[in-house]
């Protein structure tokens, strides 16, 4: 599906604001192909003027389901196309969208689909699957279906594994249920595993945190708020450096203050903007479908029949917007939590998240005053 005629390689970005994984600075980034080289090179095609504008790397979204009319649990690889084809054309140039809790056989096929996925010249690369569910607690299922929660099977996630190809680099499961100690304890090293909609407590989380789980899905949501005497999850992955947390800021999900504190008490190093967007993203308000549950769109909002929140319609690049221009996340820190921490959690810093040389040529370019998007340009080629 590669077809490159209509959109122009780029050789140079020039005259922009340029993130260099701390601050910005003034310098051209210079593009041979496909990567990001010292100098220029002698690649025909064209400069890229980003007078006015931050230059960034390629956004990340390691948490979403959807956009597009498609969803990952859908086991279709065109829907997997329209996905990363949208995501792209909004400065998303990487994914790891996310499962649900489905059905062995709906996960299989997920799987299968996710490996046979090619992206085209105007598609996201695909760098991993979110496994979120069927491992977690049947009290806290959120917008999951419960007829499939079930307990951490290490033999069902290897099969899993074997027919995505490796692509699993995210696994969420609830700390306290039956068989998530041996999980973590065996499975901890092959692939970040995250507390997630969960009961569990301060003690439970940390001990899950002792044995290996690196990461806390969608923070706040889908687990017991902090309390000065029952502090929770949120207290017991922030004490530990290596815990990252994702935080879906489209200004519906969490208030302000809250997206604020999250930051000061991880640090913009541990912080991970996602979008938990659902297959309505990019289209009209309607009734959807998410996981076998009917979901009702009214503008930024999206809730199942009881009412609960399901998912965002807001892509990674408006809760980056959101969260710089309305809850008052510093423009350094969003940047970090939308590209260079999500990079580092999947595994992948060593070829995405940052406009270092060697790295793939994946850059947006946001105006400096309004944050509009301007243009992005995916594998070295201009495709907005």
């Amino acid at each position: 599906m590669e077809n490159g005629s209509s959109h122009p390689q780029i050789v140079t970005i020039s005259g922009g604001k340029v993130f260099d994984g701390a601050s910005f600075g003034s310098c051209d980034v210079h593009i041979s192909g496909k990567q990001i080289v010292s100098d220029i090179s002698a690649s025909e095609g064209e400069v890229l003027d980003a007078s006015g504008c931050y230059v960034l790397p390629g956004f990340i979204d390691l948490h979403f389901h959807g956009a597009d009319g498609a969803d990952m649990s859908d086991g279709d690889v065109d829907g997997i196309h329209k996905m990363a084809r949208y995501e792209a054309s909004r400065g998303i140039t990487a994914i790891c969208p996310a499962t649900m809790t489905i059905s062995m056989q709906q996960l299989l096929d997920a799987a299968r689909c996710a490996s046979e996925f090619k992206a085209a010249t105007d598609e996201a690369d695909l760098v991993g699957i979110n496994m979120e569910g069927p491992y977690i607690s049947p009290s806290k299922i959120g917008a999951q279906n419960p007829i499939h929660v079930r307990v951490p099977d290490i033999e069902e996630f290897e099969q899993l594994q074997i027919v995505s190809g490796g692509l699993f680099k995210i696994v969420d499961l609830a700390p306290e249920e039956d068989g998530a100690d041996e999980f973590i304890e065996r499975m901890g090293d092959k692939v970040r595993i995250s507390v997630a909609h969960t009961c569990a407590d301060y003690e439970t989380a940390a001990h899950a945190f002792d044995l290996g789980a690196k990461h806390l899905t969608h923070l706040y949501n889908a687990m017991d708020p902090m309390h000065h005497r029952k502090p929770g999850p949120i207290p017991a992955a922030a004490e530990r450096s290596d815990v990252t947390a994702e935080i879906i800021a489209d200004g519906i999900h969490i208030h302000p203050a809250m997206v604020r504190l999250a930051f000061n008490i991880f640090g913009d190093d541990r912080m991970i903007l996602v979008s938990d967007t659902l297959r309505a993203a990019g289209l009209k308000d309607g009734i959807y479908d998410l996981g076998g549950q009917d979901v009702e769109v009214k503008g930024y909002e999206a809730r199942i029949e009881n009412g609960a929140l399901a998912g965002s319609v807001s892509d990674l690049m408006r809760c980056f917007y959101v969260a710089v221009h309305d809850m008052d996340i510093p423009l350094i820190s969003a940047v970090k939590a939308a590209t260079v921490n999500p990079a580092r959690a999947l595994g992948i810093s060593e070829s995405y998240g940052s406009l270092s040389v060697g790295h793939i040529a994946d850059a947006v370019l946001i105006d400096e005053d309004t944050l509009e998007l301007k243009h992005v340009v995916l594998r070295g080629k201009l495709i907005v």
